[in-house]
């Protein structure tokens, strides 16, 4: 111990409760956290502090953890004394960079799940448009759209999807019914650099070309509402497009075989982060669930 450093109160919370309930299940349930954080976090601890704690697997301690552990019940019942008006001991804070559709899309309405099972962490979420680059520079955790080739970063692909043309219903019964994929033609296709429409036109064996005019969307979200106000056609991936097509406001088009109904998105969603970042136990515990809510 014969450097400065102070390990950190979630680490000393966490050895607390495991040297009292010596069960990682109990530790766990009481400090809202995963099994597997209570873990790092005591790894972590031993090596701050370069000794081992406990001793065996029913989690004695060792006469060096018996030790540190009266020092740190007097450390935490000093703390005690003294309430903080800020932030709770143990919470930490987590940046999350998302793009924008797939934040309100996705991330916003299961985020309660995640704040109610990790009380300890607090989410600062900013907006980023990686294809545009408009990245948030001092995220934790950045979710990118793209094609997966991050040299500088660690990343996990999140979900892949499949692309669809979607309007308003008084735009499909103005300008419809649509048939056949050529009933597209001539029609006000919206467009985006985050969704080409020759990945669908290539699907149906059309020679078009990329459409050149008409209005542009940097934001499959706006895009949607663009759509949805009746501006034209706007192909989107059904994942991110789901708000719209379940409250009505979007329909998809086509009735017929002739429609390829799971066309790949040439692009995907990929959770990315800097080497190192996975050893906060708050960026491991929001990927673990971030990547089981979208299994």
């Amino acid at each position: 111990m014969s450097t400065a450093r102070i390990p950190p109160i979630q680490c000393l919370l966490t050895f607390e409760a495991l040297a009292r309930l010596r069960s990682v299940t109990q530790a766990s349930e009481e400090l809202c956290v995963t099994p597997s954080a209570v873990s790092h976090r005591v790894r972590q601890l031993e090596q701050i502090i370069g000794t081992k704690l406990f001793g065996r697997a029913d989690f004695s301690l060792t006469t060096e953890g018996s030790e540190y552990l009266a020092h740190v019940r007097e450390g935490l019942a000093i703390l005690q004394k003294f309430p903080s008006s800020s932030a709770a001991p143990g919470k930490r804070k987590l940046r999350l960079a998302v793009t924008p559709t797939f934040a309100r899309s996705i991330v916003i309405p299961r985020l309660r799940e995640f704040t109610e099972a990790y009380p300890e962490i607090d989410v600062t979420m900013q907006v980023s448009i990686p294809l545009l680059d408009v990245v948030a520079e001092d995220a934790d955790l950045t979710v990118r759209f793209g094609a997966g080739r991050y040299a500088d970063l660690e990343y996990v692909c999140l979900t892949k999807d499949v692309v669809t043309p979607l309007a308003s219903p008084a735009f499909v019964r103005e300008h419809g019914p649509f048939v056949e994929p050529q009933d597209l033609h001539n029609m006000p296709l919206l467009r985006s650099p985050l969704e080409p429409w020759r990945t669908w036109f290539a699907a149906h064996h059309l020679d078009w070309p990329e459409p050149v005019d008409g209005s542009q969307f940097n934001d499959i979200g706006l895009m949607c509402d663009g759509a949805a106000a009746g501006m034209g056609i706007a192909l989107v991936r059904l994942k991110l497009g789901a708000p719209w097509l379940e409250n009505g406001s979007l329909v998809r088009l086509g009735s017929s075989e002739a429609f390829v109904e799971n066309v790949p998105s040439p692009h995907a969603h990929y959770l990315c982060w800097r080497t190192g970042m996975m050893d906060r136990w708050e960026c491991a515990a929001f990927a673990e669930w971030l990547k089981k809510v979208l299994a």
